[in-house]
């Protein structure tokens, strides 16, 4: 009688055990899927805003998250903005996630002139954009050559424009593409900070 007692209760602990780690991973997942994603920077293109191992969050309500397995894009809180720091799925290769700084939209004209950036022969005003030395490097930035952003597609950069792969290489970036924005980094403890 013991013993019986003991298995149905083992088996009561066992079926509890199971539920409470199903419901976490459906938690987990749907954290991840529709809140905040972990990523971890591998490369220096981003330097000196996002550095080699950084680890940061990225928001996914921002600008909305996008359905699994679809290309609908759940309402957010705002719309991208030039300067923002996205992560991407790489059009060449989708199952990578890149991350760069945004820096057109469609319908602008992109060129790259002394180092600085000009949309529709304008010089960007954003600082996070001003401050930084651009390259002409790339396909997509030539000296001299204008490049328009087609609709709904973004063309983005790395911070650290001399040694980043990004819009001047390979063209634009789909906005459907956009997983979300890079809002804090997280580790380590003393790189903790807003991104900007």
């Amino acid at each position: 009688m013991l013993k019986a007692l003991l298995t149905e209760q083992n088996k009561k602990i066992a079926w509890e055990w199971i539920e409470s780690l199903v419901v976490a991973f459906i938690l987990a997942m749907a954290i991840r899927s529709f809140l905040i994603q972990p990523f971890k920077i591998p490369s220096g293109s981003m330097r000196m805003t996002l550095v080699e191992g950084d680890r940061l969050f990225v928001s996914k309500l921002t600008y909305g998250p996008l359905v699994p397995l679809t290309t609908y894009r759940l309402p957010g809180f705002s719309t991208p903005r030039r300067g923002d720091v996205i992560v991407f799925k790489y059009p060449v290769q989708r199952n990578k996630d890149f991350i760069k700084r945004l820096i057109a939209f469609g319908g602008e004209t992109v060129e790259i002139k002394d180092g600085l950036v000009y949309i529709n022969d304008k010089p960007v005003s954003e600082e996070s954009i001003r401050g930084i030395h651009y390259y002409n490097y790339g396909e997509y930035a030539k000296p001299g050559q204008k490049i328009t952003v087609p609709a709904g597609y973004y063309f983005v950069m790395g911070d650290n424009s001399a040694s980043s792969h990004d819009s001047r290489y390979w063209g634009f970036v789909p906005a459907e593409l956009v997983v979300g924005k890079a809002e804090v980094i997280f580790w380590p403890l003393n790189r903790i900070k807003w991104i900007r």
